[in-house]
């Protein structure tokens, strides 16, 4: 695992910045379970993103509302979520949402047993499944308490780990799975946040792509603004407005008189419903 996610209090949130477009059926090509259920129609949006480890106080979020950055990814829970979030309520979300933020929803659920470095919550083969289910529902509970609509996105953290031990990668399958299904119980849309030198890699070359992900957040640090150019597998994967690109991190900037260290992510993908 990189520094850069070795200490969660060192990741920071992603934002999108050009326009934005409802749609109806974005990202749910390979979400089978999703077949039977009328779904709200989706919001997307597509620009510069940024993220931060702790959600900024209202008076960053106005400093920063200068069209530049336009979009917030939130940690709003996971057992290794590495953050508290003491600006993250349901206020500050319906207050951001009539700034005219768009906020990115990231829950930081169970990580992979044969990965490196230590984590309060592991995935087994024996837990994956109940594991998945469990944090899925209170992904759930907590995008609901904050104002985040059924219809809206979450995302899953999952870092990176070694995609070549296939107990440990099946297992890490199976949770996201059983996560995804548990979201769309609730009409809430999958999404997932990885590399794409491993967690990432394995949902995007998975063989059987039934319950994973309709929407990948992919990190790739080369400092390239596109989901497009260095997009790193089938050209018909995950279109249609479901990607996102982190694509450089620790960049200390000030906006407004407002200094904040953050990643910067280019996208192109749902985002929460808070109107």
């Amino acid at each position: 695992m990189s520094d850069h996610r070795q200490s969660r209090k060192r990741r920071y949130i992603t934002w999108g910045v050009a326009g934005v477009a409802v749609v109806a059926g974005a990202g749910v090509a390979a979400q089978t379970s999703m077949a039977a259920t009328t779904w709200p129609a989706q919001k997307t949006y597509t620009g510069r993103a940024f993220d931060t480890c702790a959600a900024p106080s209202l008076t960053a979020m106005k400093a920063w509302h200068t069209g530049f950055y336009g979009a917030a990814a939130v940690y709003i829970g996971g057992k290794n979520r590495g953050c508290s979030q003491p600006n993250l309520t349901a206020s500050w979300v319906k207050s951001v949402s009539t700034l005219g933020w768009k906020l990115i929803p990231l829950y930081v659920g169970a990580q992979p047993s044969c990965q490196t470095g230590s984590s309060p919550e592991k995935i087994t083969a024996a837990t994956a499944a109940s594991l998945g289910a469990a944090d899925g529902a209170d992904a759930v509970a907590k995008a609901s308490a904050l104002g985040m609509k059924a219809g809206s996105p979450v995302y899953l953290d999952m870092e990176s780990y070694d995609i070549t031990n296939k107990a440990c990668n099946d297992a890490v399958l199976t949770y996201v799975r059983s996560f995804d299904k548990a979201l769309r119980a609730k009409t809430y849309r999958s999404g997932y946040y990885g590399f794409t030198s491993s967690s990432a890699k394995a949902v995007a070359t998975a063989t059987d792509k039934t319950d994973l992900p309709g929407n990948l957040w992919y990190a790739l640090w080369d400092k390239t603004n596109t989901t497009t150019s260095d997009w790193p597998w089938g050209a018909t994967q995950f279109t249609d407005h479901s990607r996102a690109h982190q694509y450089m991190v620790n960049s200390k900037e000030t906006i407004g008189g407002v200094t904040i260290t953050v990643d910067r992510d280019a996208w192109d993908a749902p985002v929460a419903i808070t109107g």
